[in-house]
């Protein structure tokens, strides 16, 4: 019962990573597709996010299966704090990506463009499933109608309650914690240690680590942008 209720939980973790994660590449798939005819734009939207998706399970479980390999484990938990760091405080504009006239090079645009973008995705995941192919092709299955056509409502809803945001972001700091103990190279040099409570304390210090930076930036951000204010109602 206890390890069903762990894969049932592991498998929300995925879905919720891959939504908040695909915020960008859901903004990328309705800019490339805006200038479509509207019978092109359903298929343009469906093909551009499931062609993503497919490149996105290939390289998780690539990464997935490299992650043996000592200190590659430490190293993707540290990037994976960049990442959830970066879910917060990132200010992108997308009014850069390109709308294409037709159906193949709005697929050819969207797929291309997830590639490059999804290495924060296949992290998470990888970090996510523990190592679990079942997991990493069940989860981001489950999730690709979500993405594909909530992802409108699905971004409403965050702008709506960002506590949400800031909750996914604690998520992942907290298995970029559990990936860096899992971590060959960390379990042999803690050898005799209790691997559970230190597991836990570095989840625990992970999500801390995110949302304390997180808020750290953006009250400074916000200090920095009164103080503008100020100078000119003085000036």
């Amino acid at each position: 019962m206890n390890s069903e209720i762990t894969v049932g939980w592991e498998v929300l973790g995925i879905i919720w990573i891959n939504i908040l994660l695909s915020g960008d590449n859901a903004i990328l798939i309705a800019l490339a597709c805006r200038q479509l005819p509207v019978t092109q734009r359903r298929w343009g939207v469906f093909l551009g996010a499931l062609g993503g998706v497919l490149l996105r399970v290939i390289f998780t479980l690539l990464v997935v299966q490299i992650m043996s390999v000592p200190f590659l484990k430490a190293f993707g938990s540290l990037l994976l704090l960049f990442v959830a760091v970066k879910l917060l405080i990132d200010e992108t504009e997308h009014s850069d990506v390109k709308a294409k006239p037709n159906l193949m090079g709005a697929v050819t645009s969207i797929i291309m463009a997830d590639a490059v973008m999804s290495l924060d995705n296949v992290l998470a995941i990888a970090a996510a499933a523990h190592g679990s192919t079942y997991l990493v092709v069940f989860g981001l299955a489950l999730s690709v109608p979500i993405v594909m056509f909530g992802a409108g409502f699905l971004l409403q809803v965050l702008e709506r309650f960002p506590v949400l945001v800031w909750a996914g972001a604690g998520l992942l700091g907290w298995v970029s914690g559990e990936m860096a103990a899992s971590d060959a190279a960390v379990i042999e040099r803690l050898h005799g240690a209790d691997h559970a409570t230190i597991e836990q304390a570095l989840a625990i210090g992970g999500a801390a680590f995110v949302l304390l930076v997180a808020f750290g930036v953006k009250a400074y951000r916000q200090w920095r942008e009164d103080k503008r204010d100020q100078e000119k109602q003085k000036g």
